[in-house]
């Protein structure tokens, strides 16, 4: 098995790096074999945010990344969490608060680690 961590650090709007982060990472879990993590960092730790509501037609980092819980596990840092005052009740079903010992510990373990 194939094992990728994906590290977002960007704001899941504004522009499209998270965006296409996570469309590679969801692509990448649809694949048998692979195993795929999610780290998000700094202001990506906004990608989790429950009751995400955007404009019709436009992407749902919300609902892209619901879709990889199913497939993947995904980690918050807590720290950025904190600085942000986002608590653990408002992140999505799946999301988890984190560490940077989970970020190291999930990075040894990776065979290939992208950062978006």
């Amino acid at each position: 098995m194939s094992k990728t961590l994906f590290i977002l650090n960007d704001a899941p709007y504004g522009n499209e790096r998270v965006y296409n982060g996570l469309r590679l990472a969801g692509a990448l879990a649809a694949r048998d074999g692979q195993s795929v993590r999610l780290f998000l960092m700094a202001d990506a730790v906004g990608c989790a945010k429950d009751g995400q509501k955007v404009p019709e037609g436009y992407y749902n980092v919300q609902i892209m990344l619901g879709k990889l819980l199913r497939k993947g596990e995904v980690g918050l840092c807590g720290t950025c969490m904190d600085a942000r005052g986002m608590r653990d009740d408002e992140l999505i079903d799946g999301a988890r608060r984190s560490t940077l010992a989970q970020l190291a510990d999930w990075t040894a373990e990776a065979d290939k680690v992208l950062v978006f």
